[in-house]
């Protein structure tokens, strides 16, 4: 069955390129971002995985822990994260889990028999702390996923399990926000938003962002 958002990610254990992982507790605490690829040596995911060691404190900022998946080996792993380091000029410094019998792809529905019968496809999630997967995107293998894209969503995440509060569309970290239609009490709003707010529609909110 296809995991959906809101389920819980599944646990499992897995050999890495930083030894054996077991997800939940590796996790812990912290939110985390999954993204798999088809195979090593591959030129897209070269690059993607060279970006993603070099926003290593952008996601230590939000408190999230960056792990990849490809099908192949360990000792292939190495080789490929040498070649990462020295093309993209960075260190690779998050663990890259060796899913040679396919589990951990089964596990999140990453093998889609229409694109490939045996290659994993190029999905991305985002899971909370509570383990709740809370953004799947697919990317097909010609196009490289946008990071900045991933950390918007991780920044919108935080922000609105926070408040009560919605990121309207191209929103970035510090624009207005959107109350929540739900919230209508008064007394409510001015406690929750004293900057105040602007009723376009009495459905449509906006308000300056809370943490700012």
């Amino acid at each position: 069955m296809a995991l959906r958002l809101g389920d819980i990610a599944p646990d499992f254990e897995q050999d890495s390129s930083e030894g054996r992982i077991r997800f939940h507790a590796w996790l812990g605490d912290s939110w985390g971002v999954l993204f798999s690829h088809p195979a090593d040596y591959t030129p897209v995911c070269t690059t993607e995985l060279g970006l993603t060691a070099r926003l290593k404190d952008e996601f230590a900022r939000r408190g999230v822990k960056a792990i990849a998946l490809s099908v192949d080996t360990v000792d292939s792993h190495r080789g490929w994260i040498a070649d990462i380091n020295e093309t993209q000029s960075t260190e690779v410094n998050f663990p890259i889990l060796a899913d040679a019998d396919r589990k951990v792809s089964q596990l999140y529905d990453m093998i889609h028999p229409n694109a490939n019968e045996t290659l994993t496809v190029r999905s991305l999630f985002i899971i909370d702390p509570n383990k709740k997967v809370r953004l799947i995107i697919t990317y097909p293998a010609s196009t490289g996923r946008n990071f900045n894209e991933v950390l918007r969503v991780i920044d919108s995440l935080q922000l609105t399990d926070s408040h009560s509060v919605a990121t309207p569309g191209n929103w970035q970290d510090g624009d207005d926000v959107v109350i929540v239609p739900s919230l209508k009490d008064e007394a409510v709003l001015r406690e929750k938003f004293p900057k105040g707010y602007q009723a376009v529609r009495p459905y449509l909110r906006l308000t300056p962002q809370p943490n700012k």
